[in-house]
């Protein structure tokens, strides 16, 4: 392993709000401490905002790979995200997140509306889905 050949610095921090201790290493000898430390918190937060985006938005693949088409869809799966929690808040349901998501998938091309599926008690939603009769077809104008 090749030796670092310039001049560190250590920046030791302390949240004031959960009293938790930090230590940064830096080349950076202008900037103050707290500068320093408010730069890694800052990278920190985006870190967990695209591990956040990762684990809840289920963006499995890109469909394009230009700057545009990736925030594009971001974009989109953070707005299904937001409605899926206003849906949620607006009808008061014991559905967690991951069953609403669930039951939106499933009762796409089914003949109810999800405010009416999201009234039944969150046990006899699956029996509603499964006894919907395939021979309802949805029907596009």
């Amino acid at each position: 392993m090749k030796e670092y050949d310039q001049d560190l610095r250590r920046i030791t921090y302390r949240d004031p709000k959960t009293r938790k201790l930090y230590k940064f290493i830096t080349n950076d000898f202008d900037q103050e401490a707290q500068v320093i430390a408010d730069l890694y918190k800052a990278r920190w937060d985006i870190e967990s905002f695209f591990r956040w985006i990762k684990q809840n938005l289920k963006i499995k693949s890109f469909l394009g790979t230009t700057k545009n088409a990736v925030l594009s869809q971001i974009w989109v799966a953070l707005i299904y995200l937001l409605l899926v929690y206003y849906i949620k808040h607006q009808t008061s349901t014991k559905l967690t997140l991951l069953e609403l998501f669930r039951t939106i998938k499933t009762s796409l091309l089914m003949p109810f509306t999800l405010i009416d599926l999201l009234q039944l008690h969150p046990e006899n939603i699956g029996l509603v889905l499964t006894r919907a009769s395939p021979k309802e077809q949805l029907t596009l104008c």
